[in-house]
């Protein structure tokens, strides 16, 4: 597994920055991300992939220690695609 704070020491490393200045821009992205989502816009990078809000519906479920029918309230996900290249990276 792999950090926010591991990502950031990568950066520090190879941009010859300080850990902190590196973590602020990691955690900027990564807020950058969430604010567009929050809003349900779709944040798309270049050689990396898409994040995009999916909405889902209510549903009907089942308590599975009483087995009752319950109702799951809609609700909304953030899904990522993949670009071809990150396609590639993983499947050789």
């Amino acid at each position: 597994m792999t950090t926010a704070n591991e990502i950031a020491e990568t950066i520090a490393t190879e941009q010859s920055l300080t850990k902190a200045q590196a973590k602020t821009i990691v955690d900027r992205v990564f807020k950058a991300i969430t604010d567009a989502s929050a809003s349900g816009a779709e944040t798309s990078i270049p050689g990396f992939g898409k994040f995009k809000v999916k909405d889902t519906p209510e549903r009907d479920g089942r308590n599975p220690s009483t087995g009752a029918t319950i109702k799951i309230a809609a609700s909304r996900k953030l899904t990522f695609t993949p670009a071809k290249a990150i396609k590639d990276a993983l499947n050789g």
